[in-house]
């Protein structure tokens, strides 16, 4: 590797171990092996550099969760079958890519001050909505996208409140079976 990947890998170590806006310079320097000044020849800035590592980081965090959740999901499963299936590959991601789901999180604090991160971060999030759609449902992405829209996005929110939640209480976390019985408590209230 060159000087340039070296801080890239660097700058994705820090990411892990520090967060996003507890990482220095210096940080990344010594991660990475590279002088100081190697930042700003291959970057321009630190957070230039950052933000390419954040990006790299979230494409190969996305491929793992993406397999991760896709793994074993058996054909033919009945909608409530597969969501539970699904539901639990997605809590046994929360503790295995735990640092980068709470790098996730520091930055949505950070948004309104870095709007490369934000624009990164919807583009993100689509792709998640229509991921998420096709994998507890079983429908092919764009095959419906209205659907995929609202499901989607269903997930996702559920997703970020879950994840949220086992971050302060992994304790609490509810197993794919008790999310599905929340969810049929829900459907059965009656209409006023």
């Amino acid at each position: 590797m060159g000087n340039r990947e070296d801080l890239l890998a660097g700058a994705k170590r820090c990411l892990i171990e520090k967060g996003y806006s507890r990482t220095t310079a210096r940080d990344i320097a010594t991660a990475s092996g590279v002088s100081l000044a190697g930042i700003g020849y291959h970057f321009g800035s630190k957070e230039a550099l950052m933000n390419e590592a954040l990006f790299e980081a979230m494409q190969e965090w996305g491929d793992e969760l993406a397999a991760t959740l896709a793994a074993d999901v058996r054909a033919g499963a009945a909608p409530l079958e597969r969501f539970e299936a699904a539901w639990d590959r997605v809590v046994e991601s929360f503790a295995r890519l735990r640092p980068l789901w709470v790098t996730q999180f520091e930055l949505l604090g950070q948004i309104d001050h870095v709007p490369e991160v934000r624009e990164q971060l919807v583009r993100a999030i689509k792709e998640a909505r229509a991921g998420l759609a096709e994998l507890f449902e079983g429908v092919e992405q764009g095959a419906d996208p209205e659907r995929e829209r609202l499901t989607g996005t269903v997930y996702q929110a559920m997703l970020t409140g879950f994840l949220s939640q086992w971050l302060l209480d992994p304790d609490s976390a509810l197993s794919g079976s008790e999310v599905v019985a929340a969810l049929r408590l829900i459907v059965s209230q009656p209409q006023q």
